[in-house]
């Protein structure tokens, strides 16, 4: 049974999405599309605007057969950590293709750029810390890393999906996959384009105009299954954490702060000093912004403070060369029939429901869910946390 998986978050799932599923299937001719994604809380530390089992839903009314949860642990973090979790567990469940999108669509220019830094690691590695210590952010250091080792300029990785994509590439490099990576090119909207302009639309401009009551735009961009369940959720974003996440600065010593994973280099006085000065979340992002502390990595260390994701957990388990289980949200029959053919092969645990105690980085899972869901009226939240320990979704 031939396999594709996919390296997604459907936040949320749009029309652009459904072409990148067609699309895979067929350059691919797989009998089974797979799908890791992301749970409660995105990559660029966003809470999502539908939780983890409703995007399984869309998921799976669109092409998916297979919905497998790339846990929280590494599903926040920035894009070399967030490919390794993801590609690990395509990895686990012996896929025999990934595909992702890109600007170009070319995968020679990622494996010359692949080459290219395997090539200079030791210079790239070099440069690399360099540039963090004059100040720059992550994003802008890497980058300035391939270009003064001479890697392939015809890359651009200033592009969100080429970084991700090239992450993709090295994870499947440095874990010895059987994987085939391929990539198609994106098409139309750019990954934060704020306004919809058609049927293909970013997902940024459509949680935009859906937050705004544009619900006429939003129509025309996703699938029907997505309009439903945006029109029936209590919808959200980080201006209603942000209560707690001033009440959680403002109660907590600087020493406290300090333990949260990603919260480096005094970030701690940064959000003691400004959190009082702050009229709303967005407010509050921007009067703490460095050039060195991207918007991004900002959000990041704010879900994990609101999940109490220590530091020291973070580095242990992050340290490992794989994701160490598969949890299943959703399936079709053909899902269920490739997770037969491959059950006796696996050589990390499969769950297809979780509870307290099963694995220090499923527990971490739960405690996310909990934060996510902690804002909600409490008949809903009620519900929600109930589907993080009932068995996955089959349609």
């Amino acid at each position: 049974m031939k396999s594709c998986g996919l390296i997604v978050e459907y936040n949320p799932l749009h029309n652009g999405h459904v072409y990148h599923i067609q699309q895979a299937q067929k350059l691919t001719g797989s009998d089974c599309m797979i799908a890791v994604m992301s749970g409660n809380f995105t990559q660029r530390g966003e809470p999502a605007i539908l939780h983890k089992f409703s995007r399984t839903k869309t998921a799976l009314s669109a092409g998916i057969d297979l919905v497998i949860e790339l846990p929280f642990l590494f599903a926040v973090q920035h894009a070399d950590l967030f490919a390794k979790g993801a590609v690990s567990i395509l990895h686990a469940l012996q896929a025999d293709h990934l595909v992702f999108g890109s600007e170009d669509g070319s995968i020679a220019a990622f494996h010359r750029a692949l080459s290219g830094q395997q090539a200079n690691q030791a210079a790239f590695e070099s440069v690399l810390k360099q540039k963090l210590g004059n100040g720059l952010s992550y994003p802008e250091a890497n980058r300035a890393a391939y270009e003064a080792v001479g890697m392939d300029s015809s890359l651009d990785l200033g592009s969100p999906n080429n970084i991700l994509g090239f992450a993709y590439m090295k994870a499947a490099e440095e874990l010895g996959t059987r994987l085939q990576v391929h990539t198609i090119r994106r098409i139309e909207a750019g990954y934060h384009d704020q306004s919809i302009s058609g049927p293909i639309a970013s997902a940024t401009s459509i949680r935009t105009a859906w937050l705004d009551n544009d619900k006429e735009a939003v129509k025309q961009a996703v699938p029907g299954s997505t309009y439903e369940l945006l029109s029936g959720e209590y919808l959200h974003g980080w201006e209603e954490y942000f209560p707690l996440l001033r009440y959680l600065i403002l109660t907590r010593p600087a020493e406290m702060l300090r333990q949260i994973q990603g919260m480096e280099e005094g970030l701690e006085y940064r959000f003691k000093k400004y959190i009082n000065q702050s009229q709303d979340f967005k407010h509050f992002l921007t009067l703490i912004k460095t050039k060195r502390y991207t918007w991004t990595r900002l959000q990041r260390v704010c879900v994990h403070l609101l999940s109490n994701t220590q530091k020291q957990f973070a580095d242990e388990h992050l340290e490992g060369p794989a994701c160490p289980y598969i949890r299943v949200l959703g399936m079709t029959k053909k899902g269920q029939a490739f997770l037969a053919s491959r059950k006796k092969q696996l050589d990390v645990p499969l769950y297809t429901q979780l509870k307290d105690g099963v694995h220090p980085i499923s527990d971490l899972e739960l405690q996310a869910a909990d934060a996510y869901y902690s804002i909600l009226p409490p008949e809903i939240a009620a519900a929600s946390r109930r589907q993080e320990i009932s068995p996955p979704i089959f349609v």
